[in-house]
C-alpha cells in the first residue's frame, strides 16, 4: 500500500516562484548564496581582465576599451548592489548565528517568538540600510562625474 502524503503539493508551477511555506528569511538566505556566487564570478573575471596588463600595453588597452562600454557601467552597478546586499545580509546572519539576535531560550513552538520579535525587525532594518546604500551608490555611479 503506497504511503499517503499528509500535505500534498498543490502549489504546482506557482510554487516554483512563491516557495510555498518559505519565509522571507529563506529567500534572503538563497539570495545571499546567489550574490556570493555572483561576486566570486566577478572576482575571477576581474583577475582575468587585469592580468592582461602582463601581456603588454596593447592587450591592456584593448581590454580597457572593452570594459569601458556603457553596458559594463550597469554591470559594475549590479556588482555593487550584490555587494551591498551580501554585506548587510551577511552581518545579519553572523549576528543571528552568534546568538545576539536569538533572545532567551524558549520552547520551540512555531512561530518562534524570537524570530518574529527580534530577528525580523532587524532584518527589515538591515535591508533598508542596504537599499539606502544601493541608492546612494546608484547616484554616484550614474549621476556624478568621474
Amino acid at each position: 500500500m503506497p504511503e499517503v502524503k499528509r500535505y500534498p503539493n498543490r502549489l504546482g508551477i506557482k510554487g516554483w516562484f512563491g516557495g510555498g511555506r518559505w519565509g522571507v528569511e529563506r529567500y534572503l538566505y538563497t539570495l545571499h548564496r546567489l550574490t556570493g556566487l555572483g561576486l566570486l564570478t566577478y572576482f575571477l573575471m576581474h583577475i582575468v581582465v587585469t592580468s592582461r596588463r602582463a601581456l603588454g600595453a596593447e592587450s591592456w588597452t584593448a581590454a580597457m576599451a572593452t570594459v569601458g562600454a556603457p553596458i559594463f557601467k550597469v554591470g559594475e552597478y549590479l556588482v555593487f548592489v550584490a555587494f551591498a546586499f551580501h554585506a548587510f545580509n551577511g552581518l545579519r546572519l553572523v549576528l543571528v548565528e552568534l546568538g545576539v539576535l536569538t533572545g532567551r531560550p524558549e520552547e520551540p513552538v512555531y512561530p518562534y517568538e524570537s524570530s518574529l520579535d527580534v530577528q525580523r525587525p532587524f532584518m527589515v532594518v538591515m535591508m533598508i540600510a542596504a537599499a539606502v546604500v544601493m541608492l546612494l551608490g546608484g547616484y554616484e555611479f550614474f549621476f556624478m562625474a568621474h
